[in-house]
């Protein structure tokens, strides 16, 4: 039975070999009818016929010589439409179901032959049997060649992809200049992608004050160019002031209106002015011509248009197909960003540096317990504005808090948040807080910075910083300090005598315990107290000034220390040390930013600091009037005595009355007199109103419209009850030395 099979589709093939050409054209119009997407690929059609035709004669071999259909080749047309289907991005899923419909086809055209060449049952049974597994065998073998050619164009394309894209993204953006960046995009797209390669920029985009001219028609500025044909990469041209537009009906128009990119086939009958820019009010771009294909992308970064990127081909060269546009998309992408960066990132240095500037102190501070110069340097341009801060903030008692800090961070952000937390330290050295509960308090300060950020949906782990803050007392030379995370101060120390004034100074950095950076919370500060002979240099700064790529930490400490150690002695601002600490350390630009702080101290002559312990006892309040009223005689300022023993009067009451023992009064005569009445008690007064009938409740308010300046400021003992008045030409009375 098998030999009569045989001869049986043996003759059934070579019945329907003379009519193989019109089967597959049967074949084809039964696919085109079921799969209707597949005409819109001329290249498909053009190929269909043969290969359907093929398939065909190879099926009927093997029935006519009985091959093995492992031993027999898919035709060469069904692995070029393979790869056709693979460039034109078809689904493998739509290549296997025309694959498969042709060949069902086919089986059924064959064994519609069948009853016509025997009526045997048996026959045509058994050869419908044999018809069905060798067309199964056909197709699985058939298959297997069309997916493996479909998946190596594949992988070739995905590879050829992956390479340029990779290209792109290392060559462009190399730098922070628009014009380069442009040029870069360019000179990748000339790389055996396009013939040339053109980028027009908005005016706006390159306008450094952000002015934005009207949408129709849009102002552009041909800011690169790089043809396949040139020998080398161009440079980046001058960005200059001759502009262009293009007509509202040409095609890179309508791109720059939509923001959709196009791939246009360039036909004999395109009218030039599609493509043409208007030159003739702004000494446009030419426009190329000799091209078949181009590909039209706006430059698109974060929801705004940027400009026009133009790939043309011409020639010999293969046209760009609709694989070539979603390649060009991701290179166009890539260098939008890296334009729009570049365009970004100077605008906010600008702004940052400005705002930074805008937020340090404008002046010096009027302050004489210590004798200060300050500096700050930008970092370098690609490193960004940072956050470095320092400040001089008088408090009362003749103390000045000296404050340097560095946020983590670059840019806008950081600037502002150095604004904030300055701020911050500066009101809660109002209240005279001590360095440690300062710090504590800028911690909580840095923390719900970070929770507003976090609420915002920004990254909370940006926000933290270091604050080093430090507060010298004149009258008793103490320097109380406490750093969260920032680097030690120098300390340098006069000689003990003049016999010793030619000897070398000491420059120490004090042992003392470094806290946590702000921000972490949960965590304690310390203060540390120095006492500092009366000339002692303070060099307060940020870790810009001794981190480098270049030396370790301690190489530079040591020249710091250096140069501290052969600064002039100067009863003046110590300017001349800032500088020579720059040119030492930071002989170039600084990759970081730098804030720098330099004071010299100064004492406050003891016979202008005059105190009296007082007993908790109401009689006592005359006894300190007596002795205010003598003090200021000795002083040789008896037209304050009526005010000051007011002032001191109620004062003394309020601590005897409210406070605890010891009480003590205080004069300090500097630049301003100041009343200071210190009790062991930590309840702070406060004004209030009195009523009419009231009999107490009004010292305070007394105190109030009496003194310039009043307040409270609490240590670990007591606290303080302080009251300044002015007095004019009191820097001629030598108060400092």
């Amino acid at each position: 039975m098998r030999t009569d099979v045989d001869a049986f589709l043996c003759r059934l093939a070579q019945e329907l070999r003379p009519r193989t050409n019109e089967s597959g054209r049967a074949l084809l119009q039964r696919m085109r009818s079921e799969l209707p997407e597949l005409s819109r690929y001329e290249v498909i059609g053009a190929l269909a016929p043969e290969e359907t035709a093929g398939h065909v004669a190879a099926f009927l071999d093997v029935l006519e010589h009985g091959f093995d259909t492992s031993e027999v080749a898919a035709p060469p047309q069904s692995l070029e439409i393979a790869r056709s289907f693979a460039r034109h991005g078809v689904p493998i899923s739509t290549l296997l179901h025309a694959y498969r419909l042709g060949h069902v086809s086919l089986l059924e055209l064959i064994q519609a032959e069948v009853p016509r060449l025997t009526g045997d049952p048996e026959l045509i049974n058994a050869a419908a049997m044999r018809l069905t597994a060798a067309g199964f065998a056909y197709v699985d073998r058939g298959s297997e060649a069309v997916v493996a050619a479909y998946q190596e164009e594949r992988d070739r394309r995905l590879q050829r992809r992956l390479l340029l894209t990779n290209e792109a993204s290392r060559r462009i953006g190399t730098t922070l200049d628009i014009g380069r960046t442009a040029q870069e995009l360019a000179d990748v797209g000339a790389d055996d992608f396009a013939g040339l390669v053109t980028v027009d920029l908005l005016v706006s985009v390159l306008d450094d004050e952000d002015t934005y001219q009207p949408p129709e028609p849009s102002l552009l500025r041909r800011v690169a160019r790089r043809s396949a044909s040139d020998d080398d990469a161009a440079e980046a041209p001058a960005i200059s002031g001759r502009t262009h537009t293009y007509p509202a009906e040409s095609e890179p128009a309508r791109v720059l209106a939509t923001g959709r990119p196009a791939l246009h086939r360039v036909a004999g009958s395109d009218p030039p002015a599609r493509w043409a820019a208007d030159s003739d009010s702004h000494g446009g771009a030419d426009a190329p011509g000799g091209f078949h294909s181009i590909l039209l992308l706006p430059l698109l970064a974060r929801g705004e248009t940027l400009g026009l990127v133009q790939f043309f081909r011409g020639g010999s060269s293969t046209p760009f197909d609709e694989d070539d546009l979603l390649l060009a998309q991701e290179i166009a992408a890539r260098a939008a960003v890296s334009i729009d960066n570049a365009r970004r990132y100077t605008h906010e240095r600008s702004t940052a540096l400005t705002l930074q500037r805008s937020l340090l102190p404008q002046h010096s501070v009027e302050q004489s317990a210590a004798v200060v110069a300050t500096r700050y340097l930008p970092g370098g341009s690609r490193a960004g504005v940072g956050g470095d801060w320092y400040d001089v903030i008088p408090l009362s008692g003749a103390r000045v808090a000296l404050v340097v800090g560095d946020v983590v961070g670059r840019g806008l952000r950081a600037a502002a948040t150095m604004g904030r937390l300055r701020t911050a330290v500066r009101a809660f050295a109002d209240i005279d807080l001590m360095p440690d509960e300062l710090l504590t308090h800028l911690d909580d300060v840095v923390i719900r910075l970070q929770h507003e950020e976090h609420e915002a949906g920004q990254d909370a782990g940006e926000t933290t910083a270091t604050c080093l803050y430090a507060i010298y007392d004149p009258v008793s030379r103490v320097c109380s300090l406490a750093s969260a995370g920032h680097v030690l101060p120098a300390v340098v120390t006069p000689p003990d005598s003049e016999a010793d004034a030619l000897a070398v100074r000491s420059v120490e950095f004090p042992e003392m315990p470094i806290g946590p950076p702000l921000g972490l919370g949960g965590l304690p500060f310390e203060t540390t107290q120095l006492e500092l002979p009366e000339g002692s240099l303070l060099a307060l700064f940020t870790d810009g000034l001794i981190q480098s790529r270049t030396r370790d930490v301690d190489t530079a400490r040591t020249l710091l220390s250096d140069v501290l150690a052969g600064a002039p002695e100067s009863p003046g601002p110590p300017d001349e040390i800032c500088d020579r600490l720059l040119a030492a350390l930071l002989p170039c630009r600084p990759a970081d930013d730098v804030a720098l702080l330099v004071a010299r101290t100064r004492a406050l002559d003891p016979g202008h600091v005059a105190a009296l312990d007082l007993p908790s006892d109401p009689a006592a309040v005359s006894g300190a009037r007596r002795f205010t009223s003598d003090t200021l005689t000795t002083w040789g300022l008896e037209e304050l005595s009526f005010t000051t023993e007011l002032m001191v009067s109620e004062l003394v009451t309020n601590a005897i009355r409210y406070g605890k023992e010891p009480v003590q009064l205080r004069l300090i005569l500097e630049s301003t007199l100041t009343c200071e009445v210190f009790d062991a008690s930590s309840t702070a007064p406060h004004l209030r109103r009195a009523r009419s009938f009231d009999e107490g409740g009004r010292g305070l308010l007394l105190v109030a419209q009496l003194a310039e300046r009043w307040g409270t400021r609490h240590s670990r003992e007591g606290k303080v009850i302080w009251a300044e008045q002015a007095l004019p030409g009191l820097r001629e009375r030598g108060a400092l030395r």
